[in-house]
């Protein structure tokens, strides 16, 4: 075969991973027909990670009934059956589903625009309506390299008030090796899951009470008030104020700023005094009036505001996903105020900022320049202007980045910083958004060297994100065993007897007075269950303490990585612990 064809077929290539995963969800569907032939097809793409189909099935998928389906599945790619292509007019193609008994198939039928092209493809007995592309043979994909991996509940068409179906997940890889390899990374992935570390470590919960409102436990809340503590080290270092700003502001304002427009359905709103009120999904445009609140000189600019501000937005419960999908979180926004001439300068300033945070906690990202979407305001040219600025700030910086077409936010195109973990998964949580739109809105304005009024443009930026999804991601990326500056127990003291127990007391109150996280292990419990218990905590440091330790004044240390490092004084210790803390050491 010559490397062309090679190429044409690697799946290295996200076209063809693409292409390949489609094709899988089609031999998914196949098989359940030929099984059941009174399920009812909808939709079935490939995803990032996969495929899946969505069926309106009389029964549940149980895992008894995923796994004939699965087999049915590889009999499929045996028989390695060709994909045809072929076109009907709409009134042709709208009988042929309705002979088939598919509804759902119909009703997408329907809904594409007049002059659409209406395309199916063939394999054997089975046909689905489809755009494509496809591989061309069911046998391109190896049989037992397919993994049917979950079934979950999907409304038809995303609308809760539709028929709710089955989506039956699958993954899919050219060799078994890879497919194990995935399936393996999947279950640390679920050892790393961080609702199950979260009530583990005693982080925090989620309550049926409150679906999407997280509670935060006492170590939970010393973790997140650590973390925003760094936060503002880093923002006072780089020239940032702090702000605080209402929840609750009135129609008006979201009217100005576009949002009543663009993002009510994600807002929760009220009535106060006869009047509309809502509770802000984004803290933007109490910016704005606080940037309003008192005149401004080019002398200012740039001029950089943070706010670690509470915000609450309107997700669906089935989107709802431990820390990662919530309806009310903290979003360390900030929005930096400046002149046209200062903006790149300003872009490059925030992604050093970006860098410097981002390497604290040991994570690579990617970058994604998200262009014009088509429900925006601003007209196209300001658009572009501001997608080149973009483009030149970072790409002077030697950073590499990816288009992604038409996501940008309403009121101007942005750079999103895609995290990588240590499982090699990717979470958007930076990004920053070049806005020339509300300031206009909001008539911002300074006073030039000139002597003239200007508007300033902004940008609107997070490093962290939502704080509550931020910890879920560095959570899993840790498997719960934090940095010892994050952590919120640090050092736990493990009196072997009653008589070490006054020691233990005594140096844990002494690394409380310096300002160290600690806590006493009193229980009447063998030395071995206390260590197996802190190690399960995720404990950094465990001080072991006897007789000989009460008596010499040391402690025996043990770390939750590097295990026993042996007996020390108590001041080598602490420099140790120092050291670790202040740099913020990743182990």
């Amino acid at each position: 075969m010559s490397n062309e064809m090679n190429d044409k077929y690697s799946f290295e290539d996200p076209e063809y991973r693409k292409t390949y995963w489609h094709t899988c969800s089609h031999v998914l569907a196949q098989a359940v027909k030929r099984l059941w032939p009174e399920v009812k097809l909808a939709i079935g793409p490939s995803i990032d990670e996969g495929f899946y189909y969505d069926m309106d099935s009389p029964f549940p998928f149980t895992p008894e009934i995923m796994e004939k389906i699965e087999e049915e599945m590889r009999k499929i790619c045996k028989e390695k059956l060709k994909l045809e292509r072929f076109e009907l007019p709409r009134e042709e193609a709208i009988k042929f589903m309705e002979e088939k008994g598919e509804p759902y198939k119909v009703e997408l039928i329907n809904d594409l625009p007049e002059d659409a092209t209406i395309s199916f493809y063939k394999q054997g007995e089975f046909t689905d309506l489809c755009a494509g592309p496809h591989l061309d043979s069911t046998g391109r994909i190896k049989g037992n390299a397919i993994k049917l991996t979950a079934c979950n509940a999907a409304y038809w068409r995303g609308d809760s008030s539709r028929q709710t179906l089955q989506r039956i997940y699958g993954i899919a890889f050219p060799k078994k090796e890879e497919l194990d390899a995935y399936l393996e990374r999947i279950e640390e992935a679920k050892r790393r899951d961080h609702r199950k570390l979260g009530k583990e470590l005693g982080l925090f919960m989620l309550r049926d009470e409150g679906p999407g409102f997280p509670f935060f436990l006492p170590k939970g809340m010393v973790l997140k008030n650590t973390l925003l503590d760094y936060w503002r080290q880093v923002h006072k270092r780089y020239g940032y104020v702090e702000i605080s700003t209402p929840v609750i502001l009135n129609r008006q304002l979201w009217e100005r700023s576009g949002h009543w427009d663009h993002y009510k359905q994600n807002m929760y709103t009220t009535v106060i005094d006869g009047e509309d009120y809502a509770i802000k999904p984004m803290n933007c445009p109490g910016g704005m009036l606080v940037y309003a609140s008192e005149p401004h000189s080019y002398r200012d600019l740039p001029l950089r505001v943070g706010e670690i501000g509470l915000v609450h937005r309107h997700e669906l419960s089935g989107a709802l996903h431990g820390l990662f999908r919530v309806r009310c979180f903290n979003q360390d926004d900030a929005h930096v105020f400046m002149t046209r001439e200062q903006m790149k300068d300003v872009i490059q300033e925030t992604a050093r900022l970006f860098d410097e945070v981002y390497s604290t906690f040991g994570l690579q990202y990617t970058i994604e320049l998200s262009t014009m979407p088509e429900d925006h305001i601003g007209t196209v040219e300001e658009w572009e202007r501001n997608q080149e600025i973009l483009k030149d700030a970072i790409t002077d910086m030697g950073k590499e980045f990816t288009i992604n077409e038409g996501d940008g936010a309403f009121y101007g195109p942005k750079l999103d910083f895609h995290l990588a973990d240590s499982l090699g998964r990717t979470w958007q949580c930076g990004t920053i958004q070049l806005d020339s739109q509300l300031p206009e809105r909001f008539e911002l304005e300074y006073v030039g060297e000139d002597g003239q009024k200007h508007r300033p443009i902004m940008i609107h930026r997070v490093v962290l994100g939502s704080i509550e999804r931020f910890i879920g991601v560095i959570t899993e990326h840790c498997a719960g065993a934090l940095p010892t500056w994050l952590a919120p127990v640090q050092v736990k003291l493990l009196p072997i007897t009653d008589r070490a127990a006054a020691y233990a007391d005594e140096v844990a109150a002494k690394l409380d007075a310096s300002g160290y996280r600690v806590e006493v292990d009193h229980r009447n419990e063998k030395i071995g269950k206390k260590i197996r218990e802190a190690q399960l905590e995720k404990v950094p440091y465990m001080l072991v303490i006897g007789d000989q330790e009460a008596e010499a004044g040391t402690v025996s240390v043990r770390h939750r990585a590097d295990g026993d490092l042996g007996t020390m004084s108590y001041d080598d210790f602490v420099a140790a612990l120092k050291e670790a803390v202040d740099s913020k050491a990743l182990k």
